[in-house]
């Protein structure tokens, strides 16, 4: 993506966190026709010595996947986001914007074949999003968790490029990110309201 220099996001551990706190993604792959696929998905961020991996599941039935082999895919991690006025502004002269986090992750996509491997993805999602489900899954039926399985396809893509942009107004002058940043905290927009903190950072 094209980032200003202004707007880098280049510290590698705020980009993680950023990818594991806004974890429902979008990734883009291409089809067999040349076209551009794209699936949105959650996922789970591991970050180690091993590097940066990406790990989710999507339908069997979607067939983004059955392209996948040999493909550098795009996940797309992004939220939250606001409308600025340009009433906000010093200057009358002024446009809208958007103020917005986002990050782009690149890397070979592996399927994770077989029963093992499909249960430890399913289960890397659930320690992400709801750790007290666990006891829950692990009561079900053998029956029911392994049909179940066969009905997705889970996948991990080993991260090897990142892109990383926040446009948080950082190009304003210090009274007009205060005005913006009070004026996103006092939103009836939720989105609004959790971009606010960001931008406050941004200025310091």
């Amino acid at each position: 993506m094209y980032i200003p220099a202004a707007f880098q996001f280049t510290d590698s551990a705020e980009v993680v966190a950023f990818m594991q706190r806004y974890s429902f993604a979008t990734l883009v792959s291409h089809g067999p026709d040349g076209l551009p696929l794209a699936s949105h998905l959650p996922f789970s961020v591991a970050a180690d010595e091993a590097g940066l991996r990406l790990t989710s599941h999507l339908a069997r039935a979607n067939p983004q996947w059955q392209s996948w082999a040999g493909q550098q895919v795009l996940v797309i991690f992004t939220e939250p986001h606001a409308y600025v006025s340009p009433t906000l502004y010093e200057k009358r002269e002024s446009v809208p914007t958007w103020d917005y986090i986002a990050v782009h992750a690149y890397g070979r996509v592996r399927l994770l074949e077989g029963e093992a491997e499909t249960a430890r993805a399913l289960e890397q999602l659930v320690a992400t999003y709801e750790p007290a489900y666990q006891q829950q899954w692990e009561g079900l039926s053998e029956q029911y968790k392994t049909g179940m399985m066969r009905g997705l396809v889970a996948f991990e893509v080993a991260v090897t490029r990142l892109q990383g942009q926040q446009k948080l107004s950082q190009n304003k002058s210090a009274a007009e990110r205060a005005a913006i940043a009070a004026h996103l905290a006092g939103s009836p927009d939720a989105a609004a309201r959790e971009l606010a903190p960001y931008v406050t950072r941004a200025a310091r």
